[in-house]
């Protein structure tokens, strides 16, 4: 009685135009089974439109929630973010910058300071403590690394203005073939090659050193062996 309810409910709604998942929602009825009931009710061409139109623009709002929701998301954990970290003393400035060096700078030259990255903030931030250490911006250079089928002046430009650096103070940079027929897709920080920044300096270079196995020491349990070179 039940099943026979539910197949005049089914051919009402098939009647008012709804697609089988329509259908299915309401009346909890599989699909295999509305396909053997409705079987002689074709939806028009129209409504078939009409119902794909319909979806596309659920689907839409859907990924526009869920866009949403996402931001408002990693917003919430910025704010705790900054709430967390607070204002960044002077002390720990001094630390980070070890612990940014150790990962991207230069390690094989002993009398050069050289750091690394894509990243502008990145490559900043390691300006903001170097200075603290008592380097001055006009004694650093800058050293790009680039491929041929960028716009090598726009490049150079945007690390000059980004950085704060004078032209002059640039290294012609190295430009590497592109290995690829097609031309490549460079995207954000990537779009303006890798930036070497650096500077000669023993006694700084061994100073840094120095800081960097100590934190090897406390946090790798690698003991500072003085008898090899920093």
């Amino acid at each position: 009685m039940a099943r026979h309810k539910d197949r005049e409910q089914a051919v009402s709604l098939r009647k008012k135009g709804m697609s089988y998942g329509q259908i299915k929602e309401k009346l909890n009825v599989s699909k295999s089974t509305l396909s053997l009931w409705l079987r002689d009710m074709p939806l028009s061409e129209k409504r078939i439109r009409e119902l794909r139109d319909h979806s596309e623009k659920r689907i839409e709002k859907t990924r526009e929630t869920k866009r949403k929701k996402k931001l408002a998301r990693l917003q919430n954990v910025y704010t705790l973010a900054v709430r967390d970290i607070g204002r960044i003393s002077k002390r720990e400035l001094y630390i980070a910058g070890f612990f940014l060096y150790w990962g991207e700078g230069l390690k094989a030259d002993p009398y050069t300071v050289m750091f690394t990255n894509t990243d502008p903030a990145m490559i900043k931030s390691f300006i903001k403590w170097i200075e603290f250490l008592g380097v001055k911006k006009d004694e650093l250079k800058v050293y790009l690394h680039l491929y041929e089928d960028m716009n090598i002046a726009s490049a150079i430009s945007f690390w000059s203005e980004e950085l704060g650096i004078a032209k002059s103070s640039f290294r012609k940079p190295y430009i590497k073939k592109t290995t690829t027929k097609k031309q490549k897709n460079y995207k954000g920080r990537f779009g303006y090659g890798t930036c070497n920044i650096y500077f000669r300096n023993r006694d700084l270079r061994e100073k840094i050193a120095a800081g960097i196995a100590r934190l090897r020491e406390v946090y790798g349990g690698v003991a500072f062996d003085p008898t090899k070179a920093l």
